[in-house]
């Protein structure tokens, strides 16, 4: 065991991984106590709601400690590893709390840090696209002595604080003073849709660090006991005495799969735009016959093969060219719409972790060659896992492809904040009138799902249908390239 005067022992947070990102889950760790890491080496490759991400060390040193089994969950902030390096290394790798070489124990609150510590520089290279300027400061709390719990509680959410006064008489714990040790803003959320006083919990997380399962464990066990929050008493009558929600106390006979990951970011922001969006869809069959024949000579003629998608998603910027309103966000606080300059194409891609969608930046500016190269990358790297939070983010429009499931139509749900999203179904032979006469056609159906708060039906049904007839007859792009 080395001692402190060979060096010290740095704690190595989970970085702040970008985009509103709060949290991430230990999937596979890279480095084993003991060994010997680089500046900058990857040490842990965690997932978060937007990609699978290995996360750098910024310190060179030993390793002394991991914090967290594979699997485990830990918020922003939360220690990683602890890496033992030496003087002139420590100096340089920022004001990261100081722990004794090999001790998992967090210091004594009453100890205070160097009276003056250089600023830190930070490798820079924590994650790429994401550099960190120095450690993240650690946020000091107090957390008061836990009173006795022979009473009962106020409020019956499973992790109150109660006092019984020395004359028996029950008395509610008045609430804690200082700073919540919450991080998650999905947490306050939560809690305050449920009116939930987060000071009244304890919890679970790294220095009480108040976690989502603490929150959902408190209005599960306040339903078990007959509580109820303040969000339900408004319009309801008192429960039968000893009435108990089933999904807080019975047993199940499924299995439960905890939202987490990228299915929880699916949901949550599905939720989201389902709440907030007032969509409409739109759809129309369209005689794909002449696109499928374009395509088919543009590969005969050599080089790089074109795809399908890169051909609808050229029609798409040509189309959002002419109907701006579809390119757009709605910016709810300010009451206003958001004309977006540049198209950034989202497209949807089904990969083993769920459904994603990597974003092509300044698709407007691409050709169908540039796009084509550019659908395969990302998609590529969707199924790795490997896009990283700035390939999942900053779209202005989605593409869905769902006919390589072989269905024919869909009424998808916005990918919020977007303002519209195109489905493309099976192009299938059907019997098509054509030219006066019936005649076999290869036919697919578009749908328009979009927000109705940026435009009304007469841009969307104009939109669709001059996609529709580009499709039909691919000469019509000529006149906008």
């Amino acid at each position: 065991m080395a001692h402190a005067s060979e060096g010290r022992s740095l704690e190595f947070r989970l970085p702040d991984l970008g985009e509103g990102l709060t949290e991430a889950e230990i999937v596979r760790w890279l480095v084993e106590v003991g060994d010997v890491v680089a500046v900058d080496q990857p040490v842990v490759e965690v997932e978060t709601a937007k990609a699978m991400v290995e996360v750098p060390c910024p310190y060179g040193g030993v390793v002394t400690a991991r914090f967290g089994e594979e699997g485990t969950e830990l918020p922003v902030g939360a220690p990683l590893v602890a890496v033992a390096v030496g003087e002139g290394e420590a100096a340089a790798g920022g004001p990261a709390r100081e722990r004794g070489a090999g001790d998992g124990a967090a210091p004594a609150q009453a100890a205070e840090p160097p009276a003056a510590e250089p600023k830190a520089e930070g490798s820079g290279n924590v994650l790429v696209g994401y550099g960190t300027s120095e450690a993240p400061a650690r946020r000091r709390r107090v957390r008061p002595g836990r009173p006795a719990a022979t009473g009962a509680s106020g409020r019956a959410n499973g992790r109150v604080r109660a006092v019984e006064p020395a004359g028996g008489a029950v008395g509610t714990a008045e609430p804690v003073d200082g700073p919540v040790p919450v991080i998650s803003p999905l947490v306050r959320r939560l809690a305050r849709q449920h009116d939930l006083d987060l000071r009244e919990l304890t919890g679970s997380g790294p220095d009480g660090l108040i976690l989502r399962a603490d929150v959902e464990y408190a209005l599960r066990a306040a339903a078990a006991q007959g509580g109820r929050t303040a969000d339900r008493e408004a319009g309801t009558g008192g429960a039968p005495a000893g009435a108990v929600a089933p999904s807080a106390s019975s047993p199940s006979d499924g299995t439960r799969v905890p939202l987490k990951g990228v299915r929880g970011a699916v949901a949550d922001k599905l939720s989201r735009s389902r709440r907030e969006v007032p969509d409409a869809t739109c759809w129309v069959d369209a005689d794909a016959t002449e696109l499928m024949r374009a395509r088919a000579a543009m590969n005969a003629s050599g080089g790089p093969k074109i795809s399908l998608v890169a051909l609808l998603a050229r029609i798409c910027t040509a189309a959002l060219a002419r109907f701006p309103e579809l390119n757009s966000t709605v910016d709810t606080e300010a009451r206003e719409i958001v004309r977006l300059q540049g198209v950034h194409l989202g497209f949807a891609a089904q990969t083993d972790r769920g459904l994603v969608v990597p974003v092509v930046r300044d698709a407007h500016a691409r050709d169908a060659e540039s796009l084509t190269a550019e659908f395969a990358r990302l998609t590529e790297a969707a199924r790795a896992g490997r896009l990283t939070p700035g390939e999942l983010t900053g779209g202005t429009f989605t593409l869905n492809n769902y006919g390589v499931f072989g269905v024919d139509g869909s009424t998808p749900i916005i990918n919020h904040p977007e303002a519209a999203m195109l489905g493309v179904g099976r192009i299938v032979p059907k019997p098509w009138v054509h030219d006066g006469g019936l005649a076999v056609r290869q036919v697919v159906q578009l749908s328009l799902t979009f927000d109705h708060r940026v435009c009304d039906g007469g841009t969307a049904g104009g939109f669709l249908r001059y996609v529709a007839d580009c499709v039909e007859q691919p000469a019509v792009l000529l006149r906008s390239l």
